[in-house]
């Protein structure tokens, strides 16, 4: 079969910047058609991957594609053989097989695996780099949201989240996005517990296992590995190094995946997260309906832009309210120009 595709530049509302990367005006998803289902991938070049590379995998893995497109674990077990890696490329392939079931079924997908709809946890809302006074101009206008995401990885570290403390109170997750030594980190999040942070994201490179297992025995907050952790496979190696995990279905390859992780992550006692990167509101639906598994979720990308081209998933007074309709639940949204504003970005 041929897999239709479209790539889509999304217009972020503000520019965003993390630790390891320069600041993004836009960013470039790429969606996938399969029977009437519907998904979506955002490649991240951390991970070696782009829209162009996603493409090309689809053109590979089409036309062997044989199996029953009800049967998702069998499809995807064809797709694993063929392509390997591109993990992208995967996971916009398992989220339209699982919209297509959906509404063959007439379900939603959150009913497909038996979840309940109102034990959506509330998402924190991402704060992206930026000089500190601005920083905390975005926290004071994201006021909509009950939890804030902040990127640090900076010298300037403290003087931020002193910062955001002058015009919130409200809880804050923080990402270093690998940018600190273990002996940094550890020493950063001694000072930044006393301003009320209450976990750490990958604070240190991805293959430093090691320097990750220091850092958890001399930190007094929750450590969770975002870079470090791929896929289910992955997670053996670091249960003695983090507290918890970060799923995000473009890197690990999808939904199924995404379920699998959840499943041999708490077989090991980890705290979950479920996390996105920037992507409209069709990549952000799809793993909300996993959020009553999570113990934590950071599924904001969708309120970043300002061009999403599908309404899905909405938040009220913090939390993740799904939509009920079949499958992932998504619409296109009639103009794409007209997404309601976002504040704090």
């Amino acid at each position: 079969m041929q897999i239709p595709s479209k790539i889509t530049r999304l217009q972020l509302t503000n520019p965003f910047k993390i630790a390891r990367r320069a600041t993004d005006a836009y960013r470039e998803v790429i969606s996938v058609e399969i029977d009437g289902g519907i998904g979506e991938t955002a490649p991240a070049r951390f991970y070696g991957e782009t829209v162009q590379t996603v493409e090309e995998a689809l053109k590979i893995v089409g036309p062997v594609i044989a199996a029953d497109l009800d049967a998702i674990q069998d499809v995807m077990a064809e797709v694993e053989t063929v392509l390997g890696g591109n993990y992208a490329a995967k996971s916009a392939i398992d989220m339209a097989l699982h919209d297509r079931l959906g509404k063959k079924l007439g379900v939603p997908l959150y009913r497909l695996w038996g979840l309940n709809p109102m034990k959506t946890p509330q998402t924190s809302f991402t704060i992206g780099l930026d000089e500190p006074k601005v920083m905390a101009e975005k926290a004071r206008r994201a006021e909509a949201y009950s939890i804030l995401k902040v990127k640090l990885g900076t010298p300037s570290d403290l003087e931020i989240i002193s910062a955001l403390r002058g015009v919130t109170d409200k809880p804050i997750y923080v990402d270093a996005n690998t940018a600190w030594s273990p002996k940094e980190a550890v020493r950063k999040i001694r000072e930044l517990a006393q301003y009320g942070v209450e976990l750490i994201e990958q604070p240190t490179p991805p293959s430093d296992l090691q320097g990750l297992k220091f850092v958890r025995a001399h930190s007094e907050l929750p450590i969770i590995a975002d870079e470090s952790v791929k896929r289910a496979a992955d997670i053996p190696a670091l249960a003695e190094c983090v507290d918890g995990i970060n799923i995000k279905l473009v890197k690990c390859g999808g939904l199924l995946e995404a379920l699998r992780m959840m499943h041999v992550a708490r077989a090991h006692g980890l705290l979950v997260m479920i996390g996105c990167m920037i992507e409209s509101s069709l990549g952000i639906t799809a793993a909300a309906h996993l959020t009553p598994l999570v113990d934590y979720a950071d599924l904001d990308g969708n309120l970043l832009i300002a061009n999403d081209p599908y309404v899905g998933v909405t938040v009220e007074e913090g939390k993740l309210v799904l939509p009920s309709r079949p499958g992932i639940g998504v619409m296109k949204r009639e103009n794409a120009g007209d997404s309601p504003p976002r504040y704090g970005t």
